[in-house]
C-alpha cells in the first residue's frame, strides 16, 4: 500500500504515486493507445477494424479486408511514430496486422 506522506498532495500526485505503487503504467499507456487507433487512423480503416490489443510492445490489429491489410502494411512505420506521438511515450515498438 502506498504510505500518505502528507495532507497538502495534489490528486495528480496521488494518482502518479498509485500508478508507480502498483507498476501499472504500462497497462494504461497500451490502453491510451489502443483507444486511439480510431482518431490516428481514421474512420474508414477504424470500420475494418476487429480487434486491437497489444502484448510484448506489438500492436496486434485484426482487420476485415485482405487489401487493407496489405495497405496498411505498407504505412507500418507512420502509423507506429502517430501511435506513439498521440500517446505521449513509445508504447508500441511494431504492428501485425492479422
Amino acid at each position: 500500500m502506498v504510505k500518505r506522506l502528507a495532507n497538502n498532495q495534489t490528486i495528480k500526485e496521488v494518482i502518479e504515486e498509485l500508478i508507480a505503487a502498483y507498476h501499472i503504467g504500462d497497462k494504461l499507456n497500451q490502453t491510451k493507445v489502443i483507444g486511439l487507433w480510431d482518431s490516428v487512423v481514421g474512420k474508414m480503416i477504424a470500420r475494418e477494424t476487429t480487434h486491437l490489443y497489444i502484448k510484448n510492445r506489438i500492436l496486434y490489429v485484426k482487420l476485415n479486408s485482405p487489401a487493407m491489410r496489405e495497405e496498411l502494411g505498407y504505412a507500418r512505420t507512420k502509423l507506429i511514430k502517430s501511435l506513439n506521438k498521440a500517446a505521449g511515450t513509445e508504447v508500441i515498438d511494431d504492428i501485425a496486422f492479422v
